[in-house]
C-alpha cells in the first residue's frame, strides 16, 4: 500500500466511524442542543464536515481560511441532519480523492501557509481531520445520552 493509499484509508475509516455514530440520530434530532450557545446535532455534523474541507484547502488549496466566525455562521445555518450528513460525504469524498491521488512528494511537501501547521508535511492534515472528527463523535455521543438514546457502538 502506498503512502497516499494508507492516508486515504485512514480518512475512509474516520468517515465510516463518524457515520456509524450518526446512526443514533433521526432527522427529528437535528435541532437538539443542550443550550442555545452550543452546536445542535446538525451543527456538530456540519462543523465536522466543514473542518475536513478547511484542512484540505489549508494544505492543498489557497491556504487556511481564518474567518472562524464565518465558518461558525455557515455551520450553524445547517439545520438538517440529512443536509449535514451529505456535507460529510462530500467533504470526506473530496479529501480522500485529493489525498489518495497525491504523489508521495506532494504529501511530504511542507505546508507553506505560516498560519497553521507551517513546515509540517501536507499529509499531516489526515491526523488533524481524524482527531477533530473523533472529538465530535464523542460530543455527539453525549448529545445522544442527553436525548435518552443509547449511542451506536461505532466499532461494531
Amino acid at each position: 500500500m502506498s503512502y497516499a493509499e494508507g492516508l486515504a484509508a485512514q480518512l475512509a475509516m474516520s468517515r465510516s466511524l463518524f457515520k456509524k455514530t450518526l446512526e443514533t440520530f433521526t432527522e427529528e434530532d437535528s435541532g437538539f442542543g443542550p443550550n442555545p450557545e452550543l452546536f445542535t446535532v446538525a451543527g456538530h455534523v456540519a462543523h465536522a464536515a466543514g473542518t475536513v474541507d478547511w484542512f484540505v484547502d489549508g494544505a492543498f488549496g489557497d491556504g487556511w481560511n481564518m474567518d472562524f466566525q464565518g465558518h461558525l455562521d455557515e455551520t450553524k445555518a445547517v439545520t438538517s441532519l440529512a443536509e449535514a450528513t451529505a456535507w460529510v460525504d462530500r467533504a470526506y469524498g473530496r479529501a480522500i480523492e485529493v489525498i489518495g491521488s497525491a504523489s508521495d512528494e506532494d504529501l511530504r511537501a511542507p505546508i507553506e501557509d505560516p498560519q497553521i501547521m507551517e513546515g509540517q508535511p501536507r499529509g499531516a492534515i489526515v491526523n488533524g481531520i481524524v482527531d477533530h472528527t473523533a472529538h465530535h463523535r464523542g460530543a455527539l455521543t453525549v448529545y445522544a445520552r442527553l436525548l435518552g438514546k443509547v449511542p451506536v457502538m461505532p466499532y461494531a
